[in-house]
């Protein structure tokens, strides 16, 4: 696990990261991004920062749980869980997350190739 600085539309989280969430992190622009990411663990969420109120805070971000749905978005893939993680003292979004699932695990559905 490595500390990291990922960027939401409305701040910024410093979380410890796995190399697997670098990688989605990683849009090839030079920042990560949280979105890519899905749901972070709250402990794993060391700082955050509110553009919205110019304010650092020493905590994780709250988190939350915008609608729980189980809505298929594509072939063999399930929209679970959609939130957001929102500033401890305004309450202004800083980033969104989705969690995704396969229904079927062993299908190539749902999975990124890169073009040839």
């Amino acid at each position: 696990m490595v500390e990291q600085t990922v960027h939401g539309s409305g701040g910024y989280v410093v979380a410890e990261l796995t190399e697997d969430q670098l990688k989605k992190a990683d849009l090839g622009v030079g920042k990560l991004f949280l979105a890519p990411i899905g749901k972070l663990e709250q402990e794993k969420m060391k700082k955050h920062f509110c553009k919205n109120c110019e304010s650092e805070f020493d905590s994780s971000p709250n988190i939350k749980l915008e609608e729980s749905t189980n809505e298929e978005v594509a072939d063999n893939l399930i929209l679970v869980e959609r939130g957001q993680y929102t500033c401890q003292k305004c309450d202004s979004i800083i980033g969104e997350y989705r969690v995704f699932q396969k229904k079927d695990e062993s299908s190539e559905v749902g999975n990124a190739k890169p073009m040839d």
